[in-house]
């Protein structure tokens, strides 16, 4: 697998996102830094705004005012497969595979600017095509097997369990190199043990160099191996900082009403 590039610098920073949907305000001048090689943990109660704000970074909405860059160039006026060409990749709470497709197909799908994707090659640089074909399924089958998917690489996507969508969906991603990796709850709906599969997949990303943003429910996960943690409630980020000082701040005990544990 290809090491993504680790370095000082802040990935990913937030400058004043506010998002109103009506005289609704679901995230509200919110700012942080996420810096190269964190597993930052974004957390907060539902309704928190964690969501809209996820959607607003990967460019699925726009804000409404506010500016986010990726290795200091701004991507928030950029629609969603710019800032996934940018490096900025995502998961989803609920995997959205190609479900009568293979593990494998999905995951060759993934990377952007295929030359077979443009018709005349096929016709005019087969070559080419089946060059590159052969060589993104080396690198997806690679992929494959460290998601701990390949005994279930030629099976239709449909017959998963969900832990093994949330490992495809982690396998999709890591197929473009990604900059920066969102995960949208990883360990919802999932066994305790593949719930540990994929915490440690995480983790020996990061160790490569991968940064992580995770919106994540389980604060054994998130307490765990999330460095910096941030907190928002009711659109406002409310802490920054690591897990142990996030168990003492009375506000965030406050929005969680003592929850955590």
């Amino acid at each position: 697998m290809t090491t993504a590039v680790n370095n000082t610098q802040a990935v990913l920073r937030l400058e004043g996102i506010s998002k109103r949907f009506g005289g609704f305000t679901a995230v509200d001048d919110v700012s942080f830094d996420l810096p190269a090689g964190a597993i930052g943990g974004l957390i907060g109660p539902n309704g928190a705004g964690k969501t809209t704000l996820f959607n607003t970074l990967a460019g699925m909405i726009q804000p409404d005012s506010g500016q986010v860059s990726l290795n200091g160039a701004p991507i928030h006026t950029l629609p969603p497969h710019r800032i996934f060409s940018a490096g900025l990749a995502r998961t989803f709470q609920i995997p959205r595979p190609f479900r009568e497709m293979t593990v494998l197909e999905n995951v060759m799908t993934a990377p952007a600017g295929q030359a077979g994707e443009k018709f005349w090659n096929n016709l005019l640089r087969p070559g080419l095509v089946a060059r590159q074909e052969l060589a993104l399924r080396d690198k997806a089958m690679s992929i494959i097997e460290f998601c701990d998917l390949a005994r279930v690489s030629s099976d239709a996507a449909a017959s998963l369990s969900g832990g093994q969508l949330k490992l495809l969906e982690l396998a999709r991603v890591l197929m473009s190199e990604p900059k920066l990796i969102l995960l949208d709850e990883p360990a919802a709906g999932i066994n305790p043990s593949l719930m540990v599969t994929l915490v440690d997949k995480i983790t020996e990303l990061n160790r490569q160099g991968y940064t992580f943003l995770i919106i994540e429910h389980n604060m054994d996960v998130v307490m765990s191996i999330c460095e910096p943690i941030m907190v928002m409630a009711q659109g406002r980020l409310i802490y920054r900082g690591n897990a142990e000082d996030a168990r003492q701040n009375t506000e965030v005990l406050d929005a969680y009403l003592g929850d955590l544990p």
